[in-house]
């Protein structure tokens, strides 16, 4: 029972599914050993790939950011649920030679800090917000991966002005759930199933985020499996069970109609995550046909042999596509 209860939580994180043993097999670094990984003693010794700056926003909260490239469009980008602004790396890359490109770490995540909070995504909004007014940001594309596209769309309902474009990248919030699933993930989600995830657990739970895990996506489990012994690091597990509480108690669905922002979609026609392959078993391209339906200013971009981390196994494709989107 307990065994089968952890499977279950990982479901719940929208990161993680029931452990997928082909996708795992695609990686070739599966099951290899990391026992010879140090610690790290906190979360800001995390290694990014590029210059990192901070930001102070009201009277305690400080954000890690990443800034590169320069253009009259501003792009800020928003990571998914237990991830961090490296996960932009090969986007940022890719795009900063034609647009200011900004990513950033949520509060609790990364190297931004990691007080207490409610998770919501309304609260990330008014965070992104409080960005955007702390660098002089007055119009910015948007662009979020799964938890992060949920709280861009969001933030382009709240705060219009300041959202010009959004890129959707395998968001969370298309697909539905009735009020006993939500209850279920309230219910299976624990500080203790994160803390205590195991490492062979972490090298699985990555994999599973791509059709086909490359090489240099490896960072993305080492640096998990690093960060457990870190000082903050029970701040960073309260985040995530928070922002899972926040994804399913601030559903976007019914409001998509609202968004009038032009919105890019892109999602890899192999995620393993989307839609909820325990709750709702189907197809991805089905849901992402919903949100490009709702969303009265869109276009959908399905790209194949890619997984949930689509903006990361298939950098190419998905710049070319945001490119294409603001011209």
């Amino acid at each position: 029972m307990k065994l089968f209860k952890q499977n279950i939580l990982l479901i719940a994180t929208f990161l993680v599914l029931i452990p997928a043993i082909a996708a795992a097999q695609k990686y070739d670094g599966f099951l290899s050993p990391f026992s010879n990984l140090k610690p790290i003693e906190q979360m800001e010794e995390l290694q990014y790939p590029y210059q990192v700056h901070k930001v102070k926003i009201g009277s305690d909260t400080e954000i890690a950011y990443v800034d590169e490239g320069k253009g009259e469009q501003v792009i800020v980008l928003i990571h998914g649920l237990g991830s961090y602004l490296p996960a932009w790396k090969k986007n940022i890359e890719g795009l900063k030679s034609s647009y200011r490109v900004i990513a950033l770490d949520l509060p609790g995540y990364g190297k931004s800090s990691k007080q207490p909070h409610s998770g919501k995504m309304s609260y990330y909004a008014e965070i992104v917000k409080q960005f955007a007014d702390a660098l002089n940001l007055n119009e910015i594309t948007l662009g979020g991966h799964s938890m992060g596209g949920q709280i861009a769309m969001v933030a382009a309902l709240n705060y219009p002005d300041l959202v010009k474009n959004l890129i959707l990248v395998a968001p969370a919030g298309f697909e539905k759930f009735t009020e006993g699933q939500k209850q279920w993930f309230r219910n299976v989600m624990t500080f203790e199933g994160v803390k205590n995830t195991t490492t062979e657990d972490i090298q699985t739970n990555l994999a599973v985020n791509f059709y086909n895990m490359p090489k240099d996506a490896e960072f993305m489990i080492t640096d998990r499996i690093i960060m457990r012994d870190a000082e903050d690091f029970d701040h960073y597990v309260y985040a995530i069970v928070q922002s899972v509480n926040g994804m399913v108690d601030e559903p976007v669905l019914d409001v998509l109609p609202n968004i009038k922002q032009p919105a890019l979609i892109i999602f890899g026609e192999n995620d393993n995550l989307i839609p909820n392959r325990f709750l709702n078993p189907g197809k991805t391209s089905k849901v992402a046909q919903v949100g490009k339906e709702r969303l009265p200013n869109s276009k959908l971009v399905m790209i194949p042999k890619a997984g949930h981390f689509v903006q990361f196994e298939k950098s190419g494709e998905v710049n070319n596509a945001i490119k294409a989107f603001l011209l």
